[in-house]
């Protein structure tokens, strides 16, 4: 699954699973450009050797996603992979959810998957070759209780992911999802903590619950969800377009 000589832009590649897959791409031979609103966590993986280059950008701004992508190329040559990363979840029950909210998961999660493609996507039409995964999640597959923003925006990537993927089938370029299920991040400990925190349970059962719905009984691994990114971006897979790879230990 040699990547040598391929320009890779992850967006949300400072943390998390964004960062595995960083260093998974890199690992491969690939030359990374990380992208995120904080610049610390991007630097610090440029320094572990996990990115060549970063950028900070506010996916849901399409101006600045494609003057960071033109930037990018400059520095690193033309990207033909692109991991579509980003996001945040706000939780809640339905009644009490703003449409301020789903606007918000609908910006972050589809449409700054769109920018990034839009951007990315001449360019790999023209040279014939391109990878684009969009990190969906197990929410866009089925629904969850109480974050029916965050599944409606996953549901909408899915969709994204097999409607591009139709339209570049011939071109050269692939579009696929990798949908993870509850994964070890610093984004579901602080859940976990904020659940704890509000009903007074005891952290561990809080996890045990996150880990019942499970078959294999624990999170997913960071790196577990790099590897199907890793895989789906390699020659090997240049027949493989429009699927979604749950990497859920089995909930799928």
């Amino acid at each position: 699954m040699a990547l040598d000589g391929q320009h890779a832009f992850v967006t949300g590649g400072g943390r998390g699973i964004g960062r595995a897959i960083a260093a998974a791409l890199a690992g491969a031979g690939a030359a990374v450009t990380v992208v995120g609103r904080s610049e610390a966590p991007l630097r610090e993986a440029v320094a572990a050797g996990e990115a060549a280059g970063c950028a900070v950008a506010d996916v849901t701004d399409a101006a600045v996603i494609k003057r960071q992508v033109a930037a990018a190329e400059g520095a690193r040559g033309p990207i033909a992979i692109l991991v579509n990363n980003a996001g945040s979840v706000e939780s809640g029950p339905f009644g009490k959810t703003d449409p301020s909210v789903f606007a918000a998961m609908w910006n972050v999660h589809l449409l700054g998957a769109v920018h990034a493609s839009q951007a990315v996507l001449p360019g790999m039409i023209a040279r014939g070759f391109g990878r684009i995964v969009n990190i969906a999640s197990i929410a866009g597959l089925k629904g969850y209780a109480y974050v029916t923003a965050y599944c409606a925006a996953k549901h909408a990537l899915v969709g994204l992911t097999r409607a591009l993927a139709a339209e570049t089938a011939t071109r050269g370029v692939t579009v696929n999802a990798v949908c993870p299920g509850y994964t070890d991040t610093a984004l579901i400990r602080d859940s976990i903590d904020r659940v704890a925190a509000k009903t007074g349970r005891d952290r561990a059962d809080v996890l045990a619950e996150y880990q019942r719905d499970t078959p294999i009984g624990r999170l997913i691994r960071p790196q577990e969800v790099a590897a199907a990114v890793l895989y789906l971006c390699s020659p090997e897979a240049a027949a493989v377009t429009g699927t979604t790879l749950a990497v859920a230990g089995g909930e799928m």
